[in-house]
């Protein structure tokens, strides 16, 4: 088999059991997250290989999902809500409010250079264009209450937490964008862009190190 040939297709499934039809529901995005990921390109995906990959017939896709869109729609919902999980998990190996901000922007480096095709298809699709994509707010809203943090406790001037906030993750969105757009270029490590980003932007204190002083 080629590099451009499609994948084989999965084995048939049974009819699902009495409740399992959200089991499928989940497969069905899950095959479709994978996808994305390859793809990178929410309109280079196809229902009947989405099916495929599942081990379904076409039209039983349609019975979750009404149309593309909706199906993207889902899995990217699903993706932000995975992904707000771990960001709180990385958050939460620290007590300080700005090593909190640093350990969620260097995962958040981390899992898009992981996962790139996802992140292109989050931020950068048509997608974008033709749907509101509501659950994305729910990122803006944690970086605001992560700049706010900093702020309250003392470790970053008073400011408009959303303000610095925006600032702070179009600088992000930046620096990972170029990353996953042009890996060819020679680019400084991006813990230390995200640290000038923290001391420029946020106004924080940090070590040579890197780490909060």
């Amino acid at each position: 088999m080629d590099a451009t040939s499609p994948p084989p297709p999965a084995p048939a499934r049974g009819r699902n059991r009495r409740g399992q039809g959200e089991r499928l529901r989940r497969d069905i995005v899950d095959a479709t997250l994978r996808m994305l990921d390859e793809l990178g390109d929410d309109e280079a995906l196809s229902l009947r290989a989405v099916a495929r990959t599942v081990g379904i017939a076409a039209t039983s896709v349609y019975i979750h999902f009404a149309d593309r869109d909706a199906l993207v729609y889902a899995a990217l919902e699903q993706c932000t809500r995975d992904l707000l999980k771990d960001l709180e998990q990385a958050e939460s190996a620290f007590d300080d409010p700005v090593a909190r901000l640093r350990a969620r922007l260097l995962f958040l480096g981390t899992w898009v250079h992981d996962h790139g095709g996802l992140y292109k298809v989050l931020h950068e699709s048509t997608l974008n264009q033709r749907m509101r994509l509501a659950f994305k707010e729910e990122l803006a809203e944690r970086a605001t209450a992560a700049v706010q943090r900093c702020i309250d406790a003392g470790r970053a001037p008073a400011a408009d937490a959303a303000e610095v906030a925006f600032d702070l993750r179009a600088a992000v969105h930046g620096a990972v964008s170029i990353r996953v757009n042009e890996p060819a270029l020679a680019l400084p490590p991006l813990a230390d862009q995200i640290d000038r980003f923290l001391v420029k932007l946020v106004g924080v204190h940090l070590t040579g190190s890197g780490s909060p002083a």
